[in-house]
């Protein structure tokens, strides 16, 4: 059964959950932190339905593929379809909003970089999208004003603020919108800040976002 998007009062969202688009480098210092170059247009790639999981359930990543890195990342819930969106039309398409955890087999990556392969073995893997609930809005008055952090057993390890995002989410959206029509269940991954790293076994994890979303969860030893 795919997955069904909940918002944080426990409603269910009325449809399941379609693709996830994220964007690669969308902050410049996480960009620097991996020694890529900072991208003059947004870097796309889609993670598949069956790679989402449920982020307040013990994560259980492939850990015997290589290491696992973590990236938080503002989590976006489509409402209604859009296709070659204006900026405006992407904010207002925008019913959610929560976090997510965009999880990489970095090595893998890395050997696919080098020969100029896609990414998708490295960011598609069944439990690569952990994905909490959405706080429930009908228009987010100021998306520069949104913060977010990563802690893991009590140290925080990575801190973003929208302000701070190279393409701001209703021009990533719109632009998102010109390459793929985005439906009602999709759901869209803004890019993460700097202090990416490997995600330990056995370790607690907790998230925070503006809006009051405060996120517990853990990963299996």
């Amino acid at each position: 059964m795919r997955f069904v998007p909940q918002f944080t009062d426990g409603q269910a969202f009325p449809h399941e959950l379609g693709k996830v688009v994220c964007v690669g480098r969308n902050y410049a210092d996480h960009a620097k932190e991996l020694d890529n170059p900072i991208p003059s247009e947004p870097l796309l790639f889609i993670k598949p339905a069956s790679s989402v999981v449920d982020i307040q359930q013990p994560l259980s990543p492939p850990f015997n593929r290589g290491d696992i890195h973590y990236e938080v990342e503002i989590a976006l819930l489509v409402g209604k379809t859009i296709c070659d969106a204006t900026p405006d039309e992407a904010s207002e398409a925008i019913t959610g909003l929560g976090l997510g955890l965009d999880l990489t087999l970095r090595d893998v990556q890395t050997q696919l970089k080098e020969k100029g392969h896609p990414w998708e073995i490295a960011k598609a893997f069944d439990g690569a999208c952990p994905l909490s609930p959405f706080l429930p809005l009908s228009r987010v008055p100021n998306w520069n004003a949104l913060a977010f952090t990563l802690e893991i057993n009590g140290e925080e390890r990575q801190h973003g603020e929208g302000a701070d995002m190279i393409f701001t989410i209703p021009t990533l959206v719109a632009e998102m919108s010109r390459h793929f029509t985005l439906e009602a269940g999709d759901v869209i991954l803004t890019g993460t800040p700097s202090g990416v790293g490997e995600l330990p076994r056995g370790a607690t994890l907790r998230l925070t976002l503006t809006g009051g979303l405060e996120i517990t969860t853990s990963v299996v030893e």
